[in-house]
């Protein structure tokens, strides 16, 4: 069966358990954060993950006989796409959750959407502005202002601690219209166009983290908690992670697949309630659920029925999705 012959809409059993599976490993990412923080200054846990991702990709590349992007364009914009969509979110996600529970980042993750879509926009003119979109993101807002809970003050560890995890998603809310406008299109695999993402954010990272944390401790120095948290994060949530969604895309559809927004917090919020016990007051989740509620009025998935989605061509660039 070639792409060409594939039905518009494949079966629930085909990608609903990669689905699921993605939205466990990506929700699960904030826990290996808060652990990886206790040991690694936050730069250096985001060297070590982004590395780890970066070999695990390239080990999937060369299984498929895929290889990387050679024109110097597209290697020139990754270094913006790996800065502002690898190397700083992923890191500002560390230094939050220094501060803050590791539920609440992954509430903090699923405010992409609201960012993203200002910017392409006022900035990358990639897409319109419409009522229903604007309405969406008055409600995302007001759903970030109950999260933020602006009424009790603002200042302290914690509430800069959120601003840190927004700022991380603000940086997302950058790499995702720019991806789009001037990578997306490419001929590229999306693996080959993360890979070389990877690739980019590893050198950069090499290069500061020695300025702004020292030298990088040596692995066999750390414990097996906190190395076995740099594993998942970097084989599993970076690495084969953006592999399962590719084929989410493939078999559902990019706006289909892009849904996996939805269940990343929840699984946060799950995993850290029950493997590190964390607690929330009562307007963090009210505030999540206004934020998912407005993204969902301003992506069209109320009032209106959706056509089927044509599968993506293998050769084009997978549409780029918020990760931890």
């Amino acid at each position: 069966m070639t792409v060409e012959t594939t039905p518009d809409r494949a079966p629930l059993r085909s990608w609903l358990p990669g689905f699921v599976a993605l939205a466990a490993i990506w929700g699960s990412s904030f826990l290996f954060i808060k652990v990886g923080v206790t040991e690694l200054h936050p730069v250096h846990l985001t060297l070590y993950r982004v590395a780890t991702g970066a070999v695990t990709l390239l080990v999937v590349l060369a299984v498929l006989r895929d290889r990387l992007p050679r024109e110097p364009r597209v290697w020139a914009h990754m270094m913006v796409v790996a800065a502002f969509g690898v190397a700083l979110p992923f890191t500002l996600f560390g230094f939050g959750e220094q501060r803050v529970e590791s539920m609440l980042a992954g509430i903090w993750n699923a405010t992409t959407p609201l960012i993203v879509l200002p910017l392409a926009v006022l900035v990358f003119r990639t897409e319109r502005l419409t009522v229903r979109r604007a309405v969406g993101l008055g409600l995302g807002f007001v759903g970030v202002l109950v999260v933020l809970g602006v009424w009790e003050g603002v200042g302290g560890a914690h509430f800069t601690g959120q601003l840190m995890c927004f700022g991380a998603a603000a940086c997302y809310g950058l790499a995702i219209p720019y991806q789009k406008k001037f990578i997306a299109g490419s001929t590229h695999s999306g693996l080959s166009l993360s890979a070389a993402q990877l690739l980019v954010a590893t050198a950069q990272l090499a290069l500061v983290a020695p300025l702004a944390a020292g030298a990088p401790p040596v692995p066999t120095g750390l414990s097996l908690r906190v190395v076995a948290s740099v594993l998942a994060l970097g084989a599993l949530g970076t690495g084969l992670a953006f592999v399962i969604n590719m084929r989410n895309i493939r078999l559902a559809g990019a706006s289909t697949a892009s849904t996996v927004t939805y269940l990343i917090p929840v699984f946060a919020v799950l995993v850290g309630a029950v493997v590190l016990g964390e607690r929330m007051n009562w307007h963090q989740p009210v505030g999540a659920l206004v934020v998912l509620v407005g993204v969902a009025v301003a992506q069209g998935l109320f009032g209106r029925r959706r056509r089927p989605e044509p599968v993506v061509p293998a050769t084009r660039a997978a549409e780029p999705a918020a990760r931890a």
